[in-house]
């Protein structure tokens, strides 16, 4: 289920195509951002399922309030699917769901776009830094 704003947003909409349009492109982005959501998704996408652990040592400084909170927007959006197994003590994995496979490409292309500007503004860091000294 989506986040209560998205879900007001979209039967706000009614037939208005522009709006639509606006719309679409406001909830990839909602479900995608988050400091940590995009990387949540990019490691569930192309290593498979992951225990709560796993995916809280891929950040340096999340709390755990921090990274349950990613999860559960996650899980609430429809993108991210959490499987409890009854073993002692409880086994806990997230993995991705049909829907949040499709978004694999758009986080490709959000990596790729990144790896290809990268020492544009690394360079233009690196530029900023001096002119500061």
């Amino acid at each position: 289920m989506l986040r209560a704003s998205i879900t007001k947003e979209v039967a706000a909409v009614g037939t208005n195509e522009k709006r639509l349009f606006e719309l679409e492109r406001e909830l990839t982005m909602a479900i995608i951002s988050g400091k940590y959501k995009a990387t949540i998704l990019w490691n569930l996408g192309w290593k498979g399922p992951m225990r709560y652990g796993e995916i809280q040592r891929i950040f340096v400084n999340i709390s755990n309030r921090m990274l349950t909170k990613q999860l559960r927007e996650l899980e609430r959006d429809g993108v991210v699917q959490r499987d409890v197994y009854p073993d002692s003590p409880p086994k806990v994995e997230y993995s991705l769901t049909n829907m949040g496979e499709t978004l694999l490409p758009v986080l490709q292309a959000i990596y790729q776009w990144g790896a290809d500007h990268i020492d544009f503004y690394r360079k233009r860091a690196e530029e900023e830094q001096h002119s500061e000294e």
